[in-house]
């Protein structure tokens, strides 16, 4: 029994080397692993040793990869074939490709991507009261183009009984954005939200905002686990409204900041982090915004997950006899695609 396990062990040994890719670079050294995607002159290779790393092609003195690699040509068209890397060009056999005409080897395939997560609560007996909360969130990426929004809706009420409950918490704000890429990290961004809090006493604020950002990190892994990290920069219009008072609008400055990890050190595990702030332009220390967010998100069983999330609003100018700011916890179960 414990010839045959070592035999079997030995030969998933060999089946995984034979399978792995090899880099030979121009210095002599060599990695292995898996190749990811050959774009822009650089080949994206997640090595045995270092991790995901990128690789300038023309340091490359031979990539051999035993698998079919699909090759995606700026007309549009996409071939699968067996391809290398050798003396920093693009080979298929001994043939050199033409890298003028190909977009990509391997492209990332564009899809949607989002989540569904709900929390609710219900109480019986000296407390009558319910709470329900619902977050949805989609996203796109594609080469040049990003696409987020996402939406949320709060509701609470509470009472010695069912005749005098009262609502503690009644908000809705949904918000979107569309960044163009022209060059790999540098963007401009257009972006909107609208929102409404009848604790508040806010009928509505809207917002619409364009600007610059840069992407410092993308789903790169720094050892930690896959990171990404942008700041944004710009000018926004805001118009609101709060109970027994006319509408306002004003013209404010923005940054953001966002933050997503994907904590390699716990399967499944994600950690996100969103701020922003918008000071008014005519009077930036009496009429300003802050929006930030800090939220888990762990993935328990195939695309379930659960999520613990902290949002904190604050205004500073505000209705009246209303709190500045607002601090929400949220617990509750979602579903990620």
């Amino acid at each position: 029994m414990k010839i045959k396990t070592i035999i079997a062990a030995l030969a998933a040994i060999a089946t995984s080397a034979a399978f792995a890719d090899k880099v030979t670079l121009a210095s002599g050294s060599s990695l292995t692993g898996a190749t990811g995607v050959i774009r822009d002159g650089k080949v994206t290779f997640v090595s045995d040793d270092l991790g995901e790393i990128q690789i300038p092609v023309d340091k490359i003195t031979l990539l051999e990869s035993d698998k079919d690699h699909v090759v995606a040509y700026l007309d549009g068209t996409e071939e699968t074939k067996k391809v290398a890397v050798k003396d920093g060009a693009l080979v298929e056999g001994d043939k050199k490709l033409d890298m003028a005409k190909v977009k990509a080897v391997d492209p990332v395939v564009e899809t949607w991507h989002g989540s569904l997560n709900v929390s609710a609560t219900a109480t019986r007996g000296n407390t009558v009261g319910e709470s329900a909360t619902v977050l949805a969130d989609v996203s796109r990426r594609w080469e040049n183009d990003r696409f987020t929004a996402d939406t949320g809706y709060f509701f609470a009420q509470s009472g010695d009984s069912k005749e005098t409950k009262q609502k503690t918490v009644s908000r809705f704000e949904l918000q979107a954005q569309e960044d163009h890429f022209w060059q790999p990290k540098f963007y401009t961004y257009v972006n909107g939200k609208y929102e409404f809090d009848r604790i508040m006493d806010l009928e509505y604020r809207g917002r619409l905002g364009a600007g610059l950002g840069y992407q410092w990190l993308e789903k790169r892994d720094l050892g930690l686990g896959a990171l990404s990290f942008n700041q944004e920069l710009g000018l926004a219009y805001v118009v609101e409204k709060y109970d027994h008072c006319s509408d306002d609008d004003f013209m404010t400055m923005r940054y953001g900041h966002h933050l997503a990890w994907n904590v390699a050190a716990i399967e499944g595990l994600d950690f996100v982090h969103n701020f922003e702030y918008l000071p008014a332009v005519d009077e930036w220390s009496d009429n300003y915004m802050i929006d930030a967010d800090f939220g888990l998100a762990y993935a328990f069983m195939a695309n379930w997950q659960l999520i613990a999330k902290a949002e904190w609003d604050y205004k500073k100018k505000v209705g009246k006899d209303t709190k500045h700011s607002d601090l929400r916890y949220i617990f509750g179960v979602g579903y990620k695609w």
